[in-house]
């Protein structure tokens, strides 16, 4: 089976799945209190402008100011040659539906911000990364507008094919096809599903994306500030108009109203594709039946085991992302260095699904098995950045050091996999671990000597958790004998079935 794209419209929250044979390759999901808003574009007022960051603050009408560094502003909004393309930035880098395009940067340096920017200012702003964490959205005042074949950036002169493409030919072919049409003004990104495309479909992007700069220009100005001016559509039409190519072999949607919009957009964006896309008619719920309900609890886990007998462990800190590939069962054959490189080589693929599937972001480091061959090394090397290749996002990796260790970037504009699925475990508060049983019982003892001499009455209470309190009672019975004998004081455990692990408290009567 090649690739199926697999939609699981639930009550409250979409979920689309996008399989590469029967492996789980990437997850995207939707939910009705929380949509993405990457990608949408405002009317914003500037609230506070910081010289020492070289960034502002913009009241866009979200909970959070938004933040806008001054690389991602231009004083000459709406005219061609405010911006232009960083060098590699011909790429499409982001072309899921949970992405608004290309971001365009300015290639020279930016005055400073308290030059351009001032408090109260009213400016035209795109959101290109969601609040993540304690962070409001990111924003940027290069604006993008993403058709089904094409890219529209209004400030810009560039015409760019995505890279994705790789022969030279077509590449000169789709250029000199939107050079040829493209209007007075504006800059282009030929998109990786427009090999093959001719004239008629790249025109019809275009005049569309036209009239709708026109539009919002327009809103711009009639519009109080702060307010929404343009929305990305919800997660059914951006995956059509995204994800949806050739290679795509299934469509399959869940429910009758998803499949009819699912349908319906096919049916304009795509037509000659419209027939793959099928109602899912079986009674078993449909993540479960193709398998994606396993794949993501296994996203959800710490470990992730490789077929050979090896393991990956994937840490989350506050800074960075710690990959760690281990032989686990695996011992190999005769030679250690040609064990090693295969548990190595095999981690590629894994790590390459893992970071995609999870969407991880920002500092990666990826801690590989020691190999002490430099050629080793190398074909590692090579190998995870061929995988990273089919990642949609932009990574940045940088050499393989002596130690195995790989450092890299990956561009971040929504919430991880863990973050959207999980919360903080309200025992450990997200640190992973909790005192342990005779860590707890020596504090429960230091705390009952120390209250014990000004307490009034002759027993003394330990209220615990259940598993606390079984512990106290059988493992720690000669320690409550001495305790007592010590403080005079008779001594009780009771269980409360309410306490957390690791939760007591002590009463006098």
């Amino acid at each position: 089976m090649g690739k199926r794209i697999v939609v699981n419209a639930g009550v409250t929250e979409t979920r689309l799945a996008v399989q590469d044979g029967n492996q789980l390759a990437e997850l995207y999901v939707e939910r009705a209190r929380r949509r993405s808003i990457v990608g949408n574009i405002y009317k914003g007022v500037v609230t506070n402008v910081l010289p020492g960051m070289q960034a502002a603050f913009v009241d866009i009408g979200l909970a959070k100011d938004a933040f806008l560094y001054v690389g991602d502003y231009t004083a000459n909004l709406g005219e061609d040659d405010g911006a232009v393309l960083r060098e590699g930035d011909e790429e499409v880098p982001d072309e899921d539906p949970g992405e608004g395009g290309p971001e365009a940067r300015a290639a020279v340096s930016a005055p400073p911000i308290e030059e351009v920017l001032g408090r109260g200012q009213e400016i035209l702003v795109q959101v290109s990364k969601e609040s993540l964490g304690t962070k409001g959205a990111r924003i940027t005042s290069f604006i993008s507008l993403p058709g089904r074949y094409i890219v529209y950036m209004p400030q810009s002169r560039h015409v760019g094919v995505s890279r994705r493409i790789n022969d030279e030919q077509e590449r000169d072919r789709l250029r000199a096809i939107v050079k040829g049409l493209r209007p007075a003004g504006g800059g282009f990104i030929v998109r990786t599903v427009a090999e093959g495309k001719g004239e008629p479909e790249m025109t019809a992007d275009i005049e569309f994306l036209s009239r709708l700069w026109t539009q919002i220009q327009g809103r711009f100005e009639a519009a109080q500030a702060p307010s929404l001016l343009h929305e990305e559509m919800d997660l059914t039409f951006r995956v059509v108009r995204d994800l949806f190519s050739p290679e795509v072999e299934e469509f399959l949607v869940d429910t009758p109203e998803a499949y009819e919009k699912c349908l319906q957009f096919a049916t304009s964006l795509v037509p000659q594709l419209a027939s793959r896309v099928k109602r899912w008619e079986d009674r078993r719920p449909i993540f479960e039946a193709t398998g994606v309900e396993k794949e993501i609890e296994k996203a959800l886990r710490r470990r992730v085991w490789l077929k050979s007998g090896g393991y990956i462990v994937i840490d989350h800190t506050e800074a960075l992302v710690a990959i760690d590939v281990n032989t686990g069962k695996y011992v190999g054959k005769r030679d250690f260095e040609e064990t090693v490189l295969k548990i190595n080589l095999e981690a590629v693929t894994e790590v390459v699904r893992q970071i995609r599937l999870r969407d991880l972001g920002g500092i990666i480091i990826i801690d590989f098995i020691d190999m002490e061959r430099a050629e080793h090394r190398e074909q590692v090397s090579r190998a995870l950045r061929k995988a990273l290749t089919e990642d949609k996002a932009r990574t940045n990796v940088l050499e393989i050091s002596e130690l195995g260790i790989v450092e890299m970037t990956r561009k971040r504009v929504r919430q991880g996999l863990q973050s959207m699925f999980c919360a903080p475990c309200p025992t450990c508060k997200g640190s992973g671990v909790v005192k342990s049983d005779a860590t707890l019982a020596a504090e429960i003892f230091r705390k009952i000597q120390a209250e014990a001499p000004e307490a009034a009455g002759q027993e003394i209470v330990v209220r615990a958790h259940p598993e606390m309190a079984h512990y106290l009672d059988v493992t720690e019975r000669d320690g409550l004998d001495r305790l007592q004998a010590l403080t005079g004081k008779k001594l009780a455990v009771q269980p409360v079935a309410a306490f957390q692990r690791d939760e007591y408290d002590l009463g006098f009567r």
